[in-house]
């Protein structure tokens, strides 16, 4: 079993998050537009800058970052964004854990709702939001750059 970890990015980070989202995406790069997969995979001074605007997390499995996941407080409640699973790490239940930190953080800083913006080409990562409590909504941007987008969201209760 490898040796999984969830932890904090700090700016020196931003490389292998840059890495992380590259590879993550780059098999579904003909189905954005341009401007939307460079909006999806950021290079390392947009990560740094993401960084500065709220949490993200890396996940590294054996001390190498294979996954990554960030999220920005809004009026709405906590965003998440960013989210990707290098292609050799998939299958081990990372995402899960990703999703599971934004909401502690959630919880821990009084947000009840999570929400978060996907293409529809993106079936897998679908299906872990759905998996994990995430509804389609008819709200949100309908496209990132000319890639259709929407909208799912989680509404937290005191109970989970």
């Amino acid at each position: 079993m490898p040796d999984l970890r969830i932890q904090l990015a700090v700016e020196a980070d931003g490389p292998a998050i840059a890495a992380v989202l590259h590879d993550a995406f780059i098999d579904y790069k003909p189905l954005y537009t341009p401007g939307g997969f460079d909006a999806t995979a950021l290079n390392s001074e947009q990560v740094k800058e993401r960084i500065s605007e709220g949490p993200v997390w890396i996940v590294l499995r054996d001390n190498q970052t294979v996954a990554t996941g960030a999220a920005v407080q809004k009026e709405a409640g906590l965003y998440i964004r960013g989210m990707a699973v290098a292609p050799e790490a998939r299958g081990q239940k990372i995402g899960e854990l990703l999703l599971g930190e934004a909401e502690k953080f959630a919880s821990a800083n009084g947000i009840k709702r999570l929400f978060l913006s996907t293409t529809p080409f993106l079936a897998r990562a679908i299906r872990l939001y759905e998996k994990g409590g995430f509804r389609r909504i008819d709200e949100g941007a309908s496209d990132l750059f000319g890639t259709p987008l929407f909208t799912m969201e989680k509404i937290l209760n005191d109970a989970d």
